[in-house]
């Protein structure tokens, strides 16, 4: 028996075998021989997946067009602004999500520093004046593009994802030590937290701290270094006193625990988003049928459309929404789960957790189960350039389902 029988290591083979071609037991195989296949390539789409997500879509362009079409007529005089633009977007990412499904998603691995070095750019040139934009908000957070804006935070998003898959399948074998499996991450966590918090974007700052620590975890980090990334969060926590002074940080914890005090000024909209919830009650007050999006609540269309949701199908159209995610977390874990490299694994995984910590936490703005800091609910909120990269990386995630390794029964 050899080493590789007894470690159960055997060599996988895909195919006809070509003459001459060993197997894990040395003998070699005769010209146009099969060789006997452990697992086999599964190249089809992943049917399931795709219905999950086109679920997601078109529920989320119905609730788009409901919240939107108040403010769309106040603000340009046409009720289907908004919705107009969003289904644009969304079939222009569906496009874009089926071709990027036939694109090899190991191509993506060559080009991990220049994605991430052009994160970094980005969010240095949206401090620049004349190329950034506040949109008129408190922060710089888009580039303006003129047709359209682009937050470079989702790009700095993606980047890290594929950062971390590439550090944890190059030293994955090294991840329990400090060298491999902490430094090079906090290094990358810290630059891009510093650059995230001089627009100020709290809600990015949190997702990709959350993203890159699901990604060590699973990758092998061991448990004793999250207390250095807690530490690292802590000096993330430290620059935000830095940079808006303390007096920003104990007033989003005074509004989040006492929201009603302040009813006329910065709990204004999570006073509206807990109207909007409460009134919905079981079954909601039907689709259309919303008050608080006549100009109430801000943001019904985007970051507080959940809101909208249980307003007008209550907590059934609520419980829908959240048992998609589930799903859309079951399948998109399978995926990852199939991999056949660390690679792809990390991939998977990384692009799945970004979808649904990003649909938690938007969820818990919006319920004030966590303080406001503004973040979208994937495939629902109102989007464009960020639902065209959402979508794009839907499409390399069903491109590790088609290369997804399925064991032979």
């Amino acid at each position: 028996m050899s080493l590789a029988t007894a470690t159960g290591r055997t060599k996988r083979s895909y195919g006809p075998g070509r003459g001459g071609e060993r197997l894990s037991n040395g003998q070699r195989l005769p010209a146009g021989a099969a060789a006997p296949a452990a697992a086999k390539a599964h190249k089809h789409l992943d049917t399931a997946f795709v219905v999950i997500i086109l679920a997601l879509l078109i529920y989320g362009a119905i609730m788009v067009f409901s919240a939107s079409y108040p403010a769309a007529l106040s603000k340009t005089g046409d009720s289907f602004h908004f919705i107009r633009k969003h289904i644009l977007f969304a079939v222009a990412g569906v496009a874009v999500m089926f071709i990027l499904s036939f694109v090899d998603y190991r191509v993506y691995r060559r080009f991990v520093f220049p994605i991430f070095g052009a994160g970094i750019l980005l969010l240095i040139l949206v401090m620049v004046p004349g190329i950034g934009t506040d949109l008129g908000t408190v922060a710089r957070r888009w580039i303006d593009l003129k047709f359209t804006t682009f937050q470079p935070s989702e790009l700095m998003k993606f980047a890290i994802i594929m950062m971390f898959a590439h550090l944890v399948a190059l030293n994955y074998k090294r991840m329990g030590t400090f060298q491999y499996g902490v430094m090079p991450f906090a290094i990358c966590l810290l630059v891009t937290a510093g650059l995230m918090m001089l627009e100020p974007h709290l809600s990015g700052t949190i997702l990709i701290f959350a993203i890159g620590f699901v990604m060590m975890f699973v990758g092998g980090t061991k448990f004793r270094w999250f207390g250095v990334l807690a530490a690292c969060a802590g000096g993330g926590i430290a620059m935000i006193v830095a940079v808006k002074g303390i007096e920003y940080i104990t007033g989003r914890l005074s509004g989040w625990l006492h929201p009603f005090e302040d009813t006329q000024g910065q709990n204004w909209q999570t006073i509206q988003s807990l109207i909007a919830i409460g009134s919905g009650g079981i079954m909601g007050r039907g689709i259309g049928n919303s008050r608080q999006k006549y100009l109430y609540l801000p943001e019904p269309y985007n970051d507080f459309i959940f809101a909208i949701i249980c307003e007008e199908l209550g907590l059934i159209g609520a419980l829908l929404v959240i048992v998609l995610f589930v799903l859309f977390a079951l399948r998109g874990y399978s995926i990852a789960a199939k991999a056949p490299d660390k690679f792809g694994f990390m991939l998977g995984v990384g692009l799945t957790t970004q979808v649904v910590v990003q649909a938690i936490l938007n969820i818990a703005v919006v319920t004030n189960t966590v303080p406001n800091t503004g973040i979208s609910l994937p495939f629902f909120s109102y989007g464009g350039t960020a639902l065209l990269m959402q979508l794009g990386e839907m499409g390399i995630l069903l491109n590790i389902s088609r290369n997804a390794v399925m064991e032979k029964t």
